[in-house]
Parts: structure tokens; C-alpha cells; sequence
């Protein structure tokens, strides 16, 4: 290693996950190109990597704000491209990250052209990227039939409440809930199907358990806003639009390539079934040369008069929704589920709402500076699947949408909002 090159990482190595960190390397030669590396290993230990090549200036300085890489995982000026184009070392890998205590720990390293071997290697500096705010409090939840963590801003607030229904698997992650609660939400994420055991054996989805996890989050005594948020990705979308057209004190809802439907799994409220599922037909799996399988339209058409009965009545919702879709969503099509929703609305003389798309973003939209992933493996389909999308535009429209729906949550959920009142 060289002791004149020197990496930094400003304006701090340890920083939260979803800030941007600026790379800088000095102590080069004049005009020398080097080789970027970054690595990292998720919670199931599979491990991710990038590589960009660069060229110093004059100077001998490299600063990935400003300068262009030549190749490698990406091209262009992008700064934090050492990140998001990270590669699982295993085809069909997603990068994990559920557990919001321990950071995601990212190895950037500057290396002689083409030197693949520690002995190549110039400079190196860890990021600590981390999920949970200084003075956070995370409190994990079981009370009554709900299963979750509940996340607290420091400070006396009041505070914005939200409920957060991003699963893993069916299992809880606390990602996007932490970095929401480090913004200044109170956030209770759940478990879609409560505990691991009823989560097994599931056959029916009941509202009146997210009910009870509204009722629950509202108690808290940092909680100032009269109605909750409610945010979602992809199956959680369809509950969420449920959640907010069936129950009160629901003011927003952010609802993230979802369906206009209620799908898979029959919903009920108070005991009687409310809405029928729409089901997939696994015959439309079309394969592909990289092993994983494109599902955009395995699920049966929302709007076929034989299956409108699915059709989540958002017409009757009293709070707003911002609706998110992916251009490029391989999972089904959410641009036009979405694009059905606005339609529908409309017709009611509704504007309660907006609406985004993504020209080249992927399924999964999650909070900014993560790896991107093509595929991996889908539970309900047993097999890999695309996810659709291409690194770059969806890198930039998860960074769009982070600083969105904050502002959005901010400015519908302000303490004191009216509170809804039920539709059934």
C-alpha cells in the first residue's frame, strides 16, 4: 500500500445508509488511472462488489463528484456508482438487509490499473453506513396479534405516524422503517401475516389486524398527527390500498408498484370476506437465458369483468395516495395498475392523490445507495425471477423517491390533520 495515496470519505466515513458519501482519492501520479473498488456482505453473507476505472487529474486527484469512470460496473459521472452497482458473487442474489442495529459495513480501496491482488492496492477506507439514527429508539413489538418493531425519533416531537408494511419473505424488515424514523417518523413496521407461525399456515389475510396495529401506533406518545401513513412495495400495496379504503384515521398512503387488486390470499374484515383473490397462472412464466424467469404477467387481468370483484374500492378512501410505478417492473405490471387507479379516481371526481412512473427502475424501489437487483429468487413462484429495470435510471429514481415520499408524508400528515372516518 502506498503511503502517499490516501482515500477519504467525506464528510464522514460513518454516515447514515441513506446518505450520499463523496470519494476522493489524492497523492497520485499526474494523469495515472487506477482501478475503484468497493465490497460488502449482506446478513446471509453473500458477498457484493464493484469496479470503476478512473483517471487523476493533474493534480494526482480523483473525486468521484467530478470525474468520469472509464469502465467497470458503471460509466459516467456517478458519484455514488461504487455502491449501487455492487454484484452479488452468486447469480440471482438479493443484498439483504433486514436488521436495522448492525450498519451495512462498505470496503472502498483505490488499486494500480488492472491489479486484482491486495499487493495492488494504493489506499483503503471503510464506510460504516448506518439504518438507525443517533437517539433512535427501536423497541420490538408483540402485543396482541401484532408482530413488529416499533421505531421512535429522538426529541419530545410530536411526531408523524406511519406504518410501514415492507416484509421480507413474509418475515419483518426494519430498513426502511428505521431510516424513515431517523427522518422524524414514528414507524411501526409488521409482519404482514403476524407471527412465524400463522405466517406459515396462511389462507386468509384479515384487516382487522392492521387495524389493531393503527390503534397501537397511535397510543404513542410521541405521535402527533391524528391520521396515520401507510406505506408499501409490491403484495403490501394491494393491503395498504385495502387498509385505507376500510378503515379510518388513514390520511396517506404510499402505495409502490403494487396491484389495483386484492391479490393471492381472500381478505376479511370482522369475519366476513370483504374481497375475493386475484391468482396468478404460472403458465405464463416465460424463461429466460440467465436462468431466472420474467412473471410480468402471470397475474390475471385485475380489469376482466370476471375478476373485477378483486378491485381494491379506493373511490371510497378519504385519505391520500401517492402511487409510484416502475416502467420497467418485470414482477407484473404495475404502470398499469396504477394507470387504472388514476382512471378510476378521476371518474369518482377524486384528486386525492398523485402519481410518479420510472423510465428504466425495477420492482424493488427501496431506499437509495443499496445494490441493485436484477433477480433473485421469488417465494411464491419457487424459481429466480427478473425484477426488471437497468442499474443506473433505477439507482437515480430511488434516490428521486426517497426525498418524495418524505415530503409527501410531511406535508399530509401534519399534526393535527383531520381524522377519516370508516367506510364500512
Amino acid at each position: 500500500m502506498s503511503s502517499q495515496v490516501r482515500l477519504r470519505l467525506l464528510p464522514r466515513a460513518r454516515c447514515m445508509f441513506d446518505e450520499p458519501v463523496q470519494v476522493k482519492v489524492t497523492g497520485l501520479r499526474s494523469r495515472q488511472v487506477v482501478t475503484m473498488r468497493a465490497g460488502t456482505t449482506d446478513e446471509k453473507g453473500v458477498t457484493f462488489s464493484s469496479s470503476a476505472t478512473y483517471k487523476a487529474d493533474g493534480s494526482g486527484e480523483i473525486d468521484l463528484q467530478r470525474d468520469p469512470s472509464l469502465s467497470g460496473t458503471y460509466t459516467g459521472v456517478e458519484p455514488m456508482g461504487l455502491l449501487w452497482s455492487m454484484r452479488p458473487d452468486t447469480l440471482h442474489k438479493r443484498f439483504i438487509k433486514t436488521r436495522s442495529l448492525n450498519p451495512q459495513v462498505v470496503k472502498f480501496s483505490v488499486h494500480e490499473e488492472e491489479q486484482e491482488e491486495e499487493g495492488g492496492m494504493l489506499a483503503e477506507a471503510t464506510n460504516e453506513r448506518l439504518l438507525v439514527g443517533d437517539g433512535v429508539r427501536r423497541r420490538p413489538v408483540k402485543d396482541g396479534n401484532i408482530c413488529g418493531v416499533l421505531f421512535t425519533p429522538p426529541g419530545e416531537g410530536p411526531f408523524p405516524a406511519v406504518l410501514d408494511l415492507y416484509t421480507f419473505g413474509g418475515g419483518l424488515s426494519e430498513k426502511r422503517a428505521s431510516l424513515l424514523a431517523s427522518r422524524g417518523f414514528v414507524v411501526l413496521t409488521v409482519a404482514l401475516y403476524g407471527y412465524d407461525d400463522m405466517a406459515k399456515n396462511i389462507k386468509e389475510v384479515h384487516l382487522d389486524y392492521f387495524e389493531e396495529a393503527i390503534k397501537f401506533l397511535k397510543m404513542q406518545d410521541k405521535v402527533g398527527s391524528k391520521a396515520v401513513g401507510v406505506i408499501s412495495i409490491s403484495k403490501s400495496g394491494d393491503l395498504a390500498l385495502s387498509i385505507a379504503s376500510y378503515l379510518p384515521d388513514v390520511g396517506v398512503t404510499v402505495w409502490i408498484n403494487g396491484c389495483s387488486a386484492n391479490t393471492m390470499l381472500p381478505l376479511f374484515y370482522k369475519k366476513s370476506q370483504i374481497l375475493p383473490a386475484l391468482m396468478v397462472d404460472m403458465s405464463q412464466m416465460i424463461p429466460t437465458a440467465s436462468g431466472a424467469f420474467n412473471c410480468k404477467y402471470v397475474l390475471q387481468n385485475p380489469l376482466a369483468e370476471e375478476n373485477k370483484a378483486t378491485l381494491v374500492p379506493i373511490e371510497q378512501a378519504q385519505g391520500r395516495f401517492l402511487f409510484v410505478a416502475s416502467e420497467d417492473d418485470l414482477n407484473w405490471d404495475s404502470k398499469a395498475y396504477m394507470e387504472d387507479m388514476v382512471e378510476r379516481l378521476q371518474r369518482h371526481g377524486k384528486h386525492n392523490f398523485e402519481s410518479v412512473c420510472y423510465p428504466g427502475a425495477g420492482h424493488y424501489l427501496e431506499p437509495p445507495y443499496g445494490p441493485y437487483c436484477p433477480s433473485s429468487f421469488h417465494g411464491v413462484a419457487g424459481k429466480p425471477v427478473l425484477w426488471g429495470g437497468e442499474p443506473k435510471s433505477h439507482a437515480a429514481a430511488e434516490d428521486h423517491l426517497w426525498n418524495k415520499i418524505q415530503e409527501f408524508l410531511r406535508t399530509h400528515l401534519s399534526c393535527g390533520a383531520p381524522q377519516t372516518k370508516a367506510r364500512l
